[in-house]
């Protein structure tokens, strides 16, 4: 099964990626969780996304499709896997069906998550994340049992700065004029299923999992 999960910045897309992962068994690969290893790391590759990444940007087409290639080539991704965060473009888009037909490996299924603006800065905005285990929290749902104290171990809880107001202001126009295209172009090719991410994770999940039943 391969799948592509598209939303806004803040539209719970890592939440019901994890779910999927667990249920379905195939990989979670998020873009975003590569590059923050590189960043954490310090890589070059890291330090030049950083950069980008602070100005609320995206990544160049070039360097997202060389990384992602590198993953998708592991073992772990023979059966099937779950993209988040990718495609952002429609060139990304356009390449990776083109990618999967020359392999004879089509795309199953892209889920949309949907959520309006608003919901999406209170969300983003109210995060916090730990600088031990890199949990997340959020002030308006999910915070942590003791103020700014990750629970699971601990740590100082901080905000990122592609969660900083200003950034995220910046990140949903972004997403608007270069990702949002991406929702027409799989729903033309008959791929795509929308879902209202506004509701409770659970329901929101139902959802999903009535669409990849289908392709499964």
């Amino acid at each position: 099964m391969r799948v592509v999960l598209l939303g806004s910045p803040g539209s719970g897309k890592g939440t019901q990626a994890s779910k999927i992962e667990e249920r379905y068994s195939i990989p979670h690969i998020s873009t975003g969780d590569i590059f923050r290893k590189h960043i954490k790391e310090q890589t070059k590759i890291g330090l030049e996304v950083k950069k980008i990444m602070d100005m609320g940007l995206l990544v160049p087409d070039e360097l997202v499709l060389s990384v992602l290639e590198d993953r998708l080539m592991e073992p772990d991704c023979e059966n099937g896997y779950l993209l988040d965060g990718f495609p952002r473009t429609l060139l990304q888009a356009e390449t990776l069906l083109i990618e999967l037909d020359n392999i004879h490996k089509d795309l199953d299924a892209a889920i949309n998550i949907s959520v309006r603006d608003e919901v999406i800065i209170d969300r983003m905005t109210g995060r916090r994340t730990c600088n031990k285990c890199g949990a997340i929290y959020n002030l308006s749902f999910g915070k942590p049992k003791v103020e700014n104290t990750c629970d699971v171990c601990g740590g100082k809880l901080y905000i990122r700065d592609d969660d900083k107001l200003e950034t995220v202001a910046n990140r949903l126009e972004v997403y608007k004029t270069n990702t949002k295209p991406l929702i027409d172009f799989f729903d033309k090719k008959g791929l795509l299923t929308t879902v209202d991410g506004e509701r409770a994770p659970e329901v929101v999940f139902k959802d999903i999992c009535r669409t990849l039943e289908k392709v499964k």
